[in-house]
């Protein structure tokens, strides 16, 4: 299942950029707050990554980084939620995230199931590992893997499909 996209690499100068990470953004707000209305969502459903591997892919690197930085900040201002202590790990994850999923997508010119899976399990890991250098806690930095099995699968399945029919 691997289909050719248009992928689309916005630069700084564009109004387009900035509108894309607001949408984008916007996701990365009110999907978490929908997940946050179940106990441990947002440790289940991981909602905060969905947008950014979504705004990486299909947008590039800049409006990936964008909303992997503003999407963690903006939730923790507005709500608490993600708490203080944990968006450095929540905002590190992210920006390897956008950089992952937009380098893929750049190389590529293609969305497969194999390349969104490739993209999620290497920020999983790399965040994780960067997370339990940060805390010293091997649990603490495994809590994706530990709970965030559905989010991932969500990630996987949901980012393949609107990556592949976005327009």
């Amino acid at each position: 299942m691997e289909k050719e996209i248009k992928i689309y690499n916005l630069d700084f100068d564009q109004l387009k950029t900035y509108l894309f990470v607001t949408l984008f953004v916007a996701g990365n707000i009110i999907f978490p707050q929908l997940c946050h209305l179940i106990p441990n969502g947002g440790h289940i459903f991981l909602p905060i990554y969905f947008f950014t591997l979504i705004a990486s892919y299909k947008y590039g690197m800049k409006v990936g980084v964008m909303t992997a930085v503003l999407s963690p900040a903006v939730n923790s201002i507005l709500f608490g939620m993600p708490a203080a202590a944990v968006v450095p790990s929540i905002m590190i994850k992210s920006v390897f995230l956008a950089i992952a999923a937009s380098w893929v997508a750049e190389k590529s010119n293609k969305v497969s199931l194999w390349s969104v899976l490739l993209v999620i399990l290497s920020y999983q890991l790399f965040g994780s590992l960067v997370e339990w250098i940060m805390t010293g806690s091997l649990y603490a930095a495994a809590v994706d893997f530990r709970l965030g099995v559905p989010g991932m699968l969500i990630q996987w399945l949901g980012g393949f499909l609107f990556i592949k029919y976005m327009k």
